[in-house]
């Protein structure tokens, strides 16, 4: 079907009483995560992840991704009111929002991030339309190799751009492959690195793993500084109210934001971290008073809040037509669609019309819910804050443990989840990044399949990873990026 066809197909399927309910569910559920610092958008979803078993592919994926967007919209009340990220993407929103509350201006400050955050998406669904189809019609003609090289290079890209420790990355995601490994093989029947435990004869639980690394983790890591920040102002209507001047500095900002938000979010490996930090640093460099940053500028608000945005709803487009994750959460989505028995790739759009359109409108129609919700409900999400985390956190414990029971009725797997917290929380604490293992975990399986078709189809010649254009590039591009950290550190010394 045309985009036309495919938006007004998907408008039908969004417009459903049941996915209206859990597309207003998700949004609300991800603002109050990103309200509340130190949960975040990963230990919501991985607590969501159970019920995604009993109800439809469409819902869950609505429910999964109102829970992603949701929270970058409620990450920028913290960071405006206390100076502290709900979300790490709205971490750069603390340099001038917090300033402007300290200014008397929270409301406009929260006025600003709602209606960009608005605008980036918008912006973002038009991108995901867009870029979605093309990909999905270049990627048909995609063998297993291409696929097994592309999967590499979205790995090692994940590992490497942007970050500070390549080597620390890069063993994070070679863990996260052997994790992937446990359990028995499908193909030869053989028990892989389990131990003589016959509980891990069907590998690792995702739902497990997922909470452990970011709800158990999170709540050990955040637990001793829950109550040393004072509570909020209160915000009125009133207050939200911006100048005209405001008005005038917060388009330019949230065009280039949205347009910067909306590249790299498509880009495997990049995420909407990156593109928030990214669009508060043009805007600095493009300023006539650069020194205004840092002290209040509208324009340090606008940008970083429609890049985030934009990015998270763009970040969709390596997931659902290449079945490449460009970030953790991109990965439990993808878990998400391999527990409903849906592959993600170029044939999606047209296997699982109803879940693609359906997803892509109801990013609009959820992104409208927290726009006319949020701005009367600021007083609310404010309220919230006052509420000692000491008393939030064991309830956390609690449905964590029932959720993860939930999955398969296995207490195997909440002693499990209690000791991969406890790892999680060590990694964190000496620099390993655990979403980069979570990422590993859930690529490998695929890589391996498609690895072992790719060396079927060869006769065992890996040859085959060369000589085919497509995944020689992707093999060029990850060598490439496996040699820049190296260069980049020689190149200052010469």
């Amino acid at each position: 079907m045309t985009t036309l066809e495919g938006l007004a197909h998907g408008l039908l399927v969004a417009l459903q009483p049941s996915i209206l309910i859990y597309s207003l569910l998700g949004a609300v559920l991800g603002t109050l995560v990103g309200v509340l610092p130190g949960i975040g958008a990963m230990a919501a979803i991985t607590l969501l992840l159970p019920i995604t078993y009993h109800i439809s592919s469409e819902a869950a994926l609505v429910m999964l991704a109102g829970v992603y967007y949701g929270a970058q919209y409620g990450g920028a009340v913290a960071s405006i009111l206390l100076r502290l990220p709900g979300t790490p993407q709205s971490a750069v929103t603390t340099l001038d929002g917090y300033p402007m509350a300290q200014q008397g201006r929270a409301g406009v400050a929260l006025f600003t991030s709602m209606v960009s955050s608005f605008a980036g998406a918008m912006l973002g669904i038009l991108i995901l339309v867009v870029l979605s189809g093309w990909l999905a019609g270049m990627a048909t003609s995609f063998g297993a190799a291409d696929y097994a090289a592309m999967m590499v290079m979205g790995l090692v890209a994940a590992s490497t751009i942007g970050n500070s420790r390549p080597v620390k990355s890069l063993a994070m995601v070679v863990v996260g492959l052997i994790a992937g490994c446990i359990g028995t093989d499908v193909n030869s029947g053989v028990q892989r690195l389990t131990f003589g435990q016959t509980q891990l004869l069907d590998g690792i639980n995702l739902v497990a793993l997922a909470m452990g690394l970011f709800g158990v983790a999170e709540v050990i890591a955040n637990i001793q500084g829950a109550d040393r920040h004072g509570p909020p102002s209160r915000v009125s209507l009133r207050q939200l109210i911006p100048t005209r001047d405001d008005v005038r500095r917060m388009v330019g900002p949230i065009l280039r934001g949205t347009g910067l938000g909306g590249l790299f979010g498509a880009l495997p490996g990049t995420g909407s971290t990156i593109s928030s930090f990214l669009a508060y640093g043009l805007e600095r460099r493009i300023a006539r008073k650069p020194e205004r940053f840092g002290n209040g500028a509208i324009e340090g608000v606008a940008a970083p809040e429609s890049a985030n945005n934009s990015a998270s709803i763009t970040a969709f487009v390596p997931t659902l037509t290449l079945g490449i994750p460009g970030d953790p959460i991109m990965a439990l989505m993808l878990g998400a669609l391999v527990i409903h028995g849906i592959q993600p790739g170029p044939t999606l759009l047209t296997s699982h019309p109803d879940m693609f359109w359906g997803l892509v409108v109801s990013f609009g129609i959820g992104n409208l819910f927290l726009l006319v919700l949020n701005l009367p409900l600021i007083g609310i999400w404010v309220s919230i804050l006052r509420i000692p985390f000491r008393w939030l956190y064991p309830a956390i414990i609690v449905f964590i443990c029932l959720g993860v029971y939930s999955v398969r009725g296995s207490t195997f797997d909440i002693f499990m989840v209690g000791g991969i917290g406890i790892t999680g929380y060590a990694l964190t604490r000496a620099a390993f990044s655990p979403a980069l293992l979570l990422l590993g975990f859930v690529l490998g399986p695929l890589i391996e399949t498609n690895l072992r078709r790719a060396m079927l189809v060869s006769r065992g010649d890996a040859m085959i990873f060369l000589e085919r254009p497509v995944a020689c590039a992707f093999v060029v591009a990850t060598v490439l990026l496996l040699i820049w950290p190296v260069v980049k550190r020689i190149i200052p010394k010469r």
